[in-house]
């Protein structure tokens, strides 16, 4: 299966406005989805991604955050209750 995306981490963290749209998205839904995986929800984010160029969307970060938030508020309604 081809690599759809890869990510050199690394060095010292860009300035905000040089970040990539789909960074940014990531880190503002990791601040809401706190007991989500951040690995999880960048990947999230890069399927809703690619979801949206793959069915020919002029695809924006808005547009991205929305759809995996939806995505994301799944995960965690679709999660069973701890047993306390």
């Amino acid at each position: 299966m081809p690599v759809l995306a890869a990510r050199i981490s690394g060095g010292p963290s860009p300035e905000p406005g040089l970040r990539e749209p789909a960074e940014l998205v990531t880190d503002r839904l990791a601040a809401e989805f706190l007991t989500v995986p951040l690995s999880a929800v960048a990947r999230c984010v890069a399927d809703a991604w690619v979801c949206g160029e793959h069915l020919g969307l002029d695809v924006t970060p808005e547009i991205v955050e929305r759809v995996a938030r939806e995505r994301l508020l799944g995960l965690v309604n679709s999660a069973p209750p701890s047993r306390r």
